[in-house]
């Protein structure tokens, strides 16, 4: 079944404008609860977060009017991380959880994701099947049966109580100054608070959201903020997160930088000391660096590869019964905790390393060499199907001719904004630029 709405993270676009409008919405809750409400009972309920962006009152009001017109009972929780949302779906045996979030796009964007009630992003056949029902008529509930919508005052409070159960026992952050940048978002009172309770000295960054500065020059997407608040303030490492914040970067001492393949390899190596690694596997997207590759095979752990998307690299620990993985852009998925990426979790694992090992930031966050990698983003109009051309095709086969033995090529669409991602790999920097340059070249010329 072909999907037009969904993406590789939900439904996402520019607020106000097709498909991100309040009358969508409206449909897309109404379908939902259509698709979870076949059974035709009453004891249905959702739950419903969002980040800090403004349109996320426009699109929360549509979602609980669509909804509760199909029966189902919304509990509203507000501000709360993407992390959350999959939680509580859990906790609160709901049937179905929805965040309102554009991740780490700008404000003007907004997005819809659905969780399933084992607190697992919904398969791309439920969405499908969604999908589907927005397109058709959608029967509406009996005046008796219309849902109610409630606001749940405590949901932060209890997401944070689980999160600190994720930090080793015994363990403390006292002595550990520590910069967290929130990006304006979700985490904005979470993260600072959790990391107090746990003995941290906490510098907060990005913590006065005003609806229009979400990932406004901070987070995860521009650490700059974090780093130089990192050395002004003489913090021994920084945490930042992501509008949604799930999916971190973390700093260190003097503001360096390691990715989301920095991280999991920390975290891989540690817990296959402990015998924790399950299948003694790492997973990761094909946008992984080659060094992270060579890195877990000279220690005997395997790492397997999945499309891009951290609902893809969910899907895979599933199907392997794998528990550790996660993306480069800093998606960390932990399922012995979390059922999706949680830059916070997974900041926190960062921490007891430091605290366990009192070892400086600096020793942990480069646990390998990476290969260098270039990547370059080429916007194209909606009219356009640049990868199709015949001329791109054969540029992109030349590249991987040149490569082959040295490197990679990874060629593909965005699942969120309208672009064609050109990555390589290779040893050799020089042949690397003039390969994705050449590459570029030549979706430009079509686009």
């Amino acid at each position: 079944m072909s999907r037009k709405l969904f993406g590789t993270d939900g439904v996402r676009g520019q607020a106000n404008t097709y498909p991100m409008t309040a009358e969508m919405a409206l449909r897309l809750g109404a379908a939902a609860g259509r698709f979870f409400r076949r059974d035709g009972s009453s004891a249905h309920r959702v739950v419903i977060g969002k980040d800090t962006r403004l349109s996320g009152y426009m699109i929360e009001n549509a979602l609980t009017a669509g909804l509760t017109s199909t029966g189902m009972n919304v509990l509203l929780l507000g501000p709360v991380p993407t992390p959350a949302v999959g939680f509580l779906t859990r906790s609160m045996r709901a049937d179905l959880g929805v965040m309102i979030s554009a991740s780490h796009n700008p404000h003007s964007d907004n997005g819809i994701k659905f969780f399933g009630p084992d607190g697992f992003k919904l398969s791309d056949e439920a969405e499908a099947e969604i999908e589907s029902i927005v397109q058709g008529d959608i029967l509406p509930a009996q005046p008796q049966n219309i849902g109610r919508a409630k606001r749940i005052d405590d949901g932060r409070g209890r997401y944070q109580e689980f999160v600190k159960t994720t930090f080793p026992q015994g363990l403390r952050l006292d002595g550990l100054k520590v910069v967290i940048d929130c990006a304006n978002g979700a985490a904005y009172k979470a993260a600072p608070e959790v990391l107090w309770e746990l003995g941290a000295e906490v510098i907060p960054v990005g913590v006065s959201p005003n609806g229009t500065n979400i990932n406004d020059r901070c987070g995860s997407t521009h650490t700059q903020t974090a780093a130089e608040a990192v050395v002004a303030h003489g913090a021994h490492v920084g945490i930042s997160l992501d509008g949604d914040a799930d999916r971190v970067m973390i700093l260190d001492q003097n503001g360096r930088v390691a990715d989301g393949d920095q991280i999991m390899a920390l975290l891989a190596a540690r817990w296959a000391e402990e015998g924790r690694l399950r299948g003694k596997t790492l997973v990761a997207t094909v946008m992984s660096n080659l060094g992270l590759e060579k890195f877990l095979t000279g220690r005997g752990l395997r790492l397997e590869r999945t499309a891009v998307g951290d609902r893809y690299v969910v899907e895979a620990m599933r199907r392997g019964g794998f528990n550790l993985g996660g993306e480069q852009s800093g998606h960390i998925v932990m399922t012995d905790y979390a059922t999706t990426g949680d830059g916070l979790v997974a900041g926190l694992q960062f921490l007891s390393e430091m605290a366990r090992t009192e070892r400086p930031a600096s020793e942990l966050v480069k646990s390998f060499e990476t290969v260098p990698q270039l990547l370059k983003n080429v916007r194209y109009g909606a009219d356009k199907q640049p990868l199709s051309d015949v001329g791109v095709q054969a540029r992109i086969a030349e590249a991987e001719a040149r490569l082959k033995g040295r490197g990679r090529v990874l060629i593909r669409k965005s699942g969120t904004e309208p672009l064609i991602r050109v990555m390589a790999e290779c040893e050799d920097e020089g042949l690397l630029r003039s390969e994705v340059e050449a590459m570029v070249a030549a979706i430009e010329a079509v686009v």
